[in-house]
């Protein structure tokens, strides 16, 4: 395992020898089995402590007892239940974690790298089938990269995944079972899965990798009988002296919601890193906003009636802005609920979300509101990320966008239409990508446009204009391109990378 620490396993197999010949036992072990902290350790998480460490997208989870703390998910009926940790900017790594299959008949539970989105990840799954697969997921399109046979799926197995470069590689108890090259997202957080099926997890660790390298295939140690050989943990000194996983770190060093780095409100370029969350906020309720709340880069996600399966439009949203109101120094992780809803003109300062699904934010003003995102980024929109419903200017600026639909669509078939204007500048936008901004001619929507950066695509539609309705049917496109009347803005002000 490329842990700093030995796992609880094998250090019961040490007790197990008993008192004469511990202390000689566990050094030899140690060395033998557990390579010396390093820098290249970045997570490690046994749930002895609970699971603090993680924000939930579905399913039913908690930490439970079967030899030893493990995180259980029990929710058979949930089609993708997940657990994300560690930071959106790990790009090649080793996540490794051990994994027992309670219920598979109809699904799947694994180990998830690279995940930019709920449901954007590579995962590496024992399945119903008696396989263990690993695959690339996007949303609901789901890619083998390679599979082979497991043998009693039911019992504890280790399985880890390798992200290095563009290449994936899977392993099951030490051997690798798959390998490909992948198209997704560089880089991602870890996450444990389950699909239609119930599981347990336990000793997740991350440790980095070079790009292009991978870890050694081994002889496969068991885990089963490691597991099974465990049965009294009465080591009680060795336990303590190991319980504090290197995520205990990582959480203290980010535990406060005030960092003083993240707190000015001064807005990021568009080409700023993404920020590393300071502590973890759990939503169970829409939380209202008037005046200025300054989230200190606290990572907010929905739980409870906010943490369901789905993203979509009918959700409630997890942040509520009143008019006038200022959102700043925010990321929103995964579940998102319906993002953030602004009732009538506001300022979004440096918010980030991890994973749109459905909508980032929708804007809900009168015919005189202006609204301002300036400086953060969204990635993982299925289709837009800004949904313009009420009246108003909004304006988007220094901003960046990746693996999306549509930056801005101004409503096509609202009940109740408005004369929309939307100003886009300072952009970049990362493929894969759909169009930038989309409005509605018939209603005199105006689009003015400038500095975006293209990145990863050739041509892309950066204006498309349709007939909107306000019967609640598709509305038409009608052309796209600059006019000088809808969509203004010129060749020069577009540049693709």
């Amino acid at each position: 395992m490329p842990s700093a620490t030995p796992s609880r396993r094998r250090r019961r197999l040490v007790v197990g020898l008993g008192a004469a010949g511990a202390a000689g036992a566990v050094t030899a072990l140690v060395a033998i089995l557990v390579p010396s902290a390093s820098a290249g350790t970045l997570f490690n998480d046994d749930f002895e402590s609970g699971a603090g460490n993680w924000s939930k997208s579905g399913g039913t989870w908690s930490v439970v007892s079967d030899g030893s703390k493990v995180y259980k998910q029990a929710k058979t009926d949930s089609e993708l239940a997940r657990v994300f940790a560690g930071e959106t900017s790990w790009t090649n790594y080793s996540v490794e974690a051990k994994v027992k299959g309670l219920d598979l008949s109809k699904g799947l539970a694994g180990v998830a790298a690279r995940a930019s989105g709920s449901s954007t990840m590579y995962r590496l799954a024992l399945t119903s089938a008696g396989k263990a697969e690993l695959q690339s997921v996007k949303g609901s399109t789901i890619t083998s990269l390679g599979s082979a046979a497991v043998n009693n799926p039911a019992t504890w197995h280790t399985l880890k995944v390798d992200v290095a470069g563009t290449t994936v590689t899977g392993y099951v108890d030490g051997v690798k079972v798959a390998s490909g090259a992948g198209s997704l997202a560089g880089t991602g957080r870890i996450g444990l899965v389950t699909s239609y099926a119930s599981a347990e997890f336990d000793d997740v660790s991350v440790a980095a990798l070079g790009a292009g390298s991978t870890s050694s295939a081994t002889a496969s140690p068991t885990a089963t009988a490691t597991k099974t050989a465990t049965a009294t943990p009465t080591a009680t000194a060795t336990k303590t002296a190991t319980a504090s996983p290197t995520a205990t770190a990582t959480k203290t060093a980010t535990a406060s919601p005030t960092a003083t780095a993240t707190a000015t409100p001064t807005a990021t370029s568009s080409s700023a890193a993404w920020p590393k969350a300071t502590s973890e906020k759990p939503v169970t309720a829409t939380i209202p906003v008037s005046g200025t709340l300054d989230g200190g880069n606290a990572r907010y996600f929905g739980s409870g009636a906010l943490g369901g399966d789905g993203q979509d439009e009918g959700q409630d949203p997890l942040f509520k802005l009143a008019d006038g109101a200022v959102l700043k120094n925010v990321i929103l992780g995964a579940p998102a609920a319906d993002g953030i809803h602004c009732s009538g003109s506001c300022t979004l300062i440096n918010v980030w979300w991890e994973n749109v699904g459905e909508d980032a934010a929708t804007f809900k003003g009168g015919t005189s509101a202006t609204y301002t995102i300036d400086g953060g980024g969204a990635k993982g929109a299925d289709d837009k990320v800004f949904q313009h419903n009420g009246g108003g200017t909004l304006t988007i600026k220094n901003f960046q966008v990746e693996d999306f639909g549509k930056l801005y669509r101004s409503c096509g078939n609202c009940s109740t239409q408005h004369k929309r204007a939307v100003v886009v500048q300072n952009v970049v936008a990362t493929a894969p990508a759909g169009s930038l901004v989309g409005i509605n001619a018939n209603y005199g929507d105006t689009a003015r446009i400038s500095g975006v950066t293209v990145v990863g695509k050739k041509s892309l539609d950066i204006c498309v204009k349709f007939t909107g309705n306000n019967s609640g049917k598709e509305p038409t496109k009608i052309g796209t391109g600059p006019d000088g009347v809808n969509c203004i803005y010129n060749a020069s002000d577009i540049t693709f990378k």
